[in-house]
């Protein structure tokens, strides 16, 4: 069974969403709907840090893979955005060198928008059943650089911020095992993710049956209901989206760890794995415990993944 043997973060830096007018020339109204409706306050920039950089120092934290590299069969891109780097730049290989990880077949995954994280955990979960080797490691690496305008803020939605996220995957252990996954693209037949007004309508109207429908999929591979959740760990897209969802699909408010949002904005597809290891830190997460990882984007894309602490 796909297990996460450990999983770090890399926070940067954060300026505060007012610095960000300008920048990205956003009106008074706006400021005031990112900060005071959508929770959102303080977020993550590296302009310094290269994507290579900002994921090298989260999977530099791992703990865990010090000693280990050797076992590590898959390094796996978790792309939020289709495109990352200019070519012929590869930031993924230049992790895995840095790492020493010369072991791994290293890939990345993409076209699930910010819900991308959860399906690199699954597929490396998959590939390491087919390998074989109980000892066998995947590394997924999540997060991206907002290196143009078009990756820097969704429009009336959320900002981005640079913060990543290195996750260690197993195929077994007996902690952070992921009991059920669901996945779904509600996307358009011409492949465009752009939020052009009628996509933004559409994905508005759809929003929140399409979440319930993931949520409620993973929930019952998992064999569980909503009621058997002890926490729900999802991305930071924004505070308003989260306080309807809690209410469509039952969910006690007290159980949605929203506290990130103020503090990194919306961090592509390592949302979930940031508010992780913050709940862990918190002391929110008790062996035993269930809960949910969740993700939406661009191109209606939706996951969810319950996992047993």
């Amino acid at each position: 069974m796909t297990s996460l043997a450990a999983v770090s973060s890399y926070l940067p830096p954060t300026i505060p969403v007012e610095q960000l007018r300008e920048p990205l020339g956003l009106t008074d109204q706006q400021v005031r709907r990112f900060t005071r409706l959508y929770g959102l306050d303080r977020i993550c920039q590296a302009p310094a840090q290269s994507e290579a950089e900002l994921l090298t120092a989260a999977a530099e934290k791992l703990e865990a893979l010090a000693g280990q590299e050797d076992r590590v069969r898959y390094v796996v891109r978790a792309k939020g955005l289709r495109t990352t780097a200019p070519y012929p730049v590869s930031p993924l290989q230049q992790v895995r060198e840095a790492l020493g990880l010369h072991r791994a077949t290293v890939f990345s995954v993409a076209d699930h928008g910010c819900a991308t994280g959860l399906l690199a955990v699954d597929a490396a979960g998959t590939l390491l059943a087919a390998d074989g080797d109980p000892d066998a490691l995947a590394l997924v690496l999540a997060g991206d650089k907002t290196f143009t305008p078009f990756s820097q803020w969704v429009e009336d939605v959320s900002i981005m911020g640079e913060g990543v996220s290195a996750v260690l995957v197993g195929a077994g252990g007996d902690r952070d095992r992921v009991l059920g996954y669901h996945a779904r693209i509600h996307g358009r037949e011409d492949g465009v993710i752009d939020l052009d007004p009628e996509g933004a309508r559409d994905a508005k109207r759809i929003y929140q049956d399409a979440m319930a429908e993931v949520v409620l999929g993973a929930l019952d591979r998992a064999g569980l209901g909503i009621a058997d959740l002890d926490l729900v760990l999802p991305h930071n897209v924004n505070r308003v989206s989260w306080t309807v969802a809690a209410a469509h699909l039952g969910i006690p408010r007290d159980r949605i760890f929203l506290e990130n949002i103020a503090r990194t904005g919306h961090c592509f597809c390592a949302d979930p794995f940031i508010n992780y290891q913050s709940a862990r830190e918190l002391g929110l997460l008790r062996p035993g415990d269930r809960y949910l990882m969740t993700s939406a984007g661009l191109g209606q894309s939706f996951a969810a993944m319950v996992l047993e602490h």
